[in-house]
Formats: structure tokens, C-alpha cells, sequence
């Protein structure tokens, strides 16, 4: 399937930025999944690209004059399959996903969810599904009760949130019972208004492979499937994340679309 993306972040400031520093994950790798057939980004200044350690392609730009906006927009034209998730760029230990971060600690509430939801022992990919199906019984679908600094108890003590929350919660729970667990952010072709384009995603390691899950669907991510960058958590995968100095007065509009591409 050909799929058409174009998503754009625009930062307002109600007192100019002296300075900021953007560090973008807006590029997707190919791969057996996905083959990138046309990609650009349209920035408001010049930006060096990098790899990072978990195998995304970053872009760092830094903006040095006064500046009231920033916008930034990403396009392009990519081929998906099914399959294929296996072709990973990341070469890290998987162990190193065992890791808990700050958004990603468990506390009592999770280790209940992640004893109760996946049983005592049993077939791998059996277990996870469980613990999926238990982390979206447990935190029904809810736009806007959480953000982007909710940790993962945060959100399951709520019993709501988002594709991000739903994720975390299941990678906290993943990683108490010793499964190597990672954040995948990307886009979804989603026919229903509720669940946004920009998406996120589990993926888990076991039997020597990645399995993912999309807790919010509730399904085994496909071909309407874009994946963009992995990380620990939400922070290490974000299509965006900054830093400036001054602009008071902050505001950020962010839109994605993603089509099938017919042409």
C-alpha cells in the first residue's frame, strides 16, 4: 500500500525566541515494512542529519536569530507491507529495553496489571496479548486527560489517555515481567476520526524477534502501519523535541494526514 503523509508543527511565541535548538525525528528508515519513495523537510533554517543510537534518522537544527514561529512540515510518499517488522536498524542489546525511564516506572499498580493480565506463564505472544487487551480494558481510549509529561502510573491511576499512555503503561508492564520492551512512534491510516494520524506503538522482544502490539486498535500493526523513529519511551521517539531561549507565550499546533496514495 502507498501511503501519503504530510504532517506540520508550527510553534507560535508571544515574545520572540532569542535562540532554539530543534532535534526532529520526522524521516522514516526504509525497510522490508516500508520503502520511502519521496521524503522532504521544509524547515525555516538549516539542519545537520544523524543517526542515533536506536538506529532513527535525526535531523538537529538550531535557529541563532530572534525568532516569533517555527514551523516545521514533513511530506512525502511511502510503500508499506504486512510484514516485515523484523528488518531492524537498531543494534543495541535488546536487554538495554528492559530499562525503566521516568515515564516508563512501575509502581504497585502495574505490577498487579502485569501479574494479573498476563497469568503465571504460558506462550509468549499469548501473554502479551492478554496484558494489551487488559492495558485498554483498564484505560479506555480518552483524548485529553493526559499530555505529553504523563507517566505511565499517572495514566493507568487516571484509567484513561491515549495511544502514548497506552503504550507506556503496557512497555512498564512488559518490562516487570522481563520482556525487552520499546516505544515506536509513526502514522496510522486510520478510516475513524478518533484516533489521530500521528500514532504510537509497542513493539516487544522474545523468541529472538520483535513482536508489536497497537494496544489502542487493538490489533498486530500492518500495512496501514508508517513506522518513524523507537525508542526507550515517548521522549526518545518523538517526531519533535526542542529547547529555546526566551519566546514566553508558547503555543504549538500540530497536524498529520495520512492518505492512500492512488497515483
Amino acid at each position: 500500500m502507498k501511503l501519503s503523509i504530510r504532517h506540520s508543527t508550527l510553534y507560535q511565541y508571544a515574545e520572540p525566541a532569542s535562540r532554539s535548538t530543534q532535534y526532529l525525528r520526522l524521516t522514516p528508515r526504509s525497510s522490508r515494512h516500508q520503502q520511502v519513495l519521496s521524503w522532504r523537510l521544509t524547515l525555516p533554517g538549516p539542519a545537520s542529519q544523524s543517526v542515533d543510537a536506536f538506529g532513527n534518522i535525526t535531523h538537529l537544527m538550531t535557529l541563532e536569530a530572534p525568532h516569533d514561529s517555527i514551523e516545521l512540515v514533513a511530506e512525502g510518499v511511502v510503500e508499506t507491507h504486512p510484514d516485515g517488522w523484523d528488518d531492524d536498524a537498531c543494534r543495541l542489546d535488546p536487554r538495554v529495553f528492559l530499562r525503566p525511564t521516568p515515564l516508563t516506572s512501575a509502581d504497585a499498580a502495574i505490577d498487579d496489571l502485569a501479574r494479573q493480565a498476563a497469568g503465571p506463564g504460558g506462550k509468549a505472544a499469548t501473554r502479551l496479548t492478554a496484558l494489551a487487551e487488559a492495558v485498554l480494558a483498564r484505560m479506555p481510549y480518552t483524548a485529553g486527560v493526559t499530555d505529553a509529561s504523563t507517566t505511565a502510573a499517572a495514566a493507568l491511576a487516571l484509567g484513561a489517555g491515549v495511544c502514548q499512555d497506552h503504550t507506556q503503561v503496557f512497555i512498564a508492564t512488559c518490562r516487570r515481567l522481563g520482556y525487552p520492551a520499546r516505544y515506536v512512534s509513526g502514522y496510522l491510516l486510520s478510516g475513524t476520526v478518533e484516533h489521530a494520524a500521528s500514532h504510537a506503538w509497542a513493539e516487544v522482544y522474545t523468541d529472538g524477534g520483535w513482536l508489536a502490539f497497537d494496544i489502542s486498535n487493538r490489533c498486530t500493526p500492518g500495512d496501514h502501519h508508517l513506522k518513524l523513529a523507537v525508542g526507550l519511551d515517548y521522549l526518545d521517539a518523538c517526531p519533535v523535541r526542542g529547547m529555546r531561549r526566551g519566546g514566553a507565550g508558547e503555543t504549538m499546533h500540530a497536524h498529520a494526514a495520512v492518505e492512500q496514495h492512488n497515483h
